[in-house]
């Protein structure tokens, strides 16, 4: 049985079921969520920069700048892997990293530079960023392991 279609406006928006509920998508908002997937990581410790941000309306290259980002996280030594969901303006992205030097050299790439001044004056009306250190991590379906610790 399908769904009846949702009516959705501007910006290329269509249809999307993000937590469980359809809503309209924009295009910028589907560059992350083509292929849905949990990060392979190693094993703990790793570190995890968790990206929180709002978005403003403007959308100018937007999508183009999120592709081209992922694309060059994943050629920096270090990366892991990313996650990244967006819902009515707020987006969360956790992108996972060997160590902090890692990360350092990620936040001084020219490129990366060049789009966190873009966030700042065009993209995100808002954003935080924090950085953590994974002390564990275990989980369900995972391919690497498959062993569920209780939560504690």
């Amino acid at each position: 049985m399908s769904m009846p279609p949702i009516p959705c406006a501007g910006n290329e928006a269509r249809p999307a079921f993000m937590f469980g509920v359809m809503s309209c998508q924009r295009a910028e908002e589907r560059v992350m969520s083509e292929a849905i997937s949990i990060a392979e990581t190693l094993e703990p410790p790793y570190y995890a920069v968790i990206f929180t941000s709002v978005r403003t309306h403007v959308d100018d290259d937007y999508p183009e700048m999120a592709k081209r980002m992922l694309e060059l996280a994943r050629e920096q030594p270090g990366f892991l892997g990313v996650e990244s969901v967006r819902e009515n303006g707020l987006g969360v992205t956790v992108s996972y990293w060997a160590s902090e030097d890692a990360i350092g050299q990620w936040k001084q790439n020219l490129e990366h530079r060049e789009a966190q001044s873009r966030g700042q004056s065009e993209w995100y009306s808002q954003y935080k960023v924090r950085v953590a250190r994974v002390e564990r991590d275990y989980g369900f379906g995972n391919r690497h392991n498959t062993s569920v610790e209780p939560l504690a």
